[in-house]
């Protein structure tokens, strides 16, 4: 499927079924899930990359299990909001899964996504060591609940 606007992202996803945010890197892909109701980012563990035919069948499985009615991958632009080499990389990705996978997919931007991450594990007085292994996956979760907070603005836009 192709990579959809916010707003027919929105029309295309399912109610009741949850969201799933994605953080590439290139060791690994941060992973995190929505609650059904659409309100809150949860991360889950990283899925470390090997190749991509392996790199989505095991996200593929992961999304199924979840139950996935949608996928908000981050784009990392640069700070100027030009595309570098790693949004290239991303949009490459996007173009590759979204031919194996039906689900409704969102490129969300990005910028400062691990910086905040960061900042949250470094308050809730995370070690070094296991920051490491989390912060893709937090990343994940900034990135799916900036896109959650945009959704719910447009559907409560779309009741008055």
């Amino acid at each position: 499927m192709p990579v959809l606007t916010i707003e027919d992202f929105a029309e295309a996803i399912e109610t009741g079924r949850p969201l799933a945010g994605l953080d590439l890197g290139t060791k690994t892909i941060g992973l995190a899930i929505s609650d059904r109701s659409l309100g809150f980012a949860v991360p889950r563990p990283v899925i470390k990359r090997r190749k991509f035919t392996l790199d989505a069948e095991e996200l593929r499985k992961a999304l199924d299990k979840e139950d996935v009615t949608g996928i908000v991958l981050g784009l990392p632009l640069n700070m100027d909001g030009s595309s570098g080499p790693r949004a290239q990389s991303t949009k490459a990705f996007a173009r590759t899964y979204g031919a194996l996978d039906p689900r409704p997919m969102l490129m969300w931007d990005e910028r400062l996504s691990t910086v905040a991450a960061e900042r949250g594990l470094l308050e809730a007085d995370v070690s070094r060591a296991k920051r490491a292994t989390r912060i893709d996956s937090a990343a994940a979760a900034f990135i799916l609940q900036g896109a959650l907070d945009r959704l719910a603005y447009l559907f409560s836009a779309g009741s008055d």
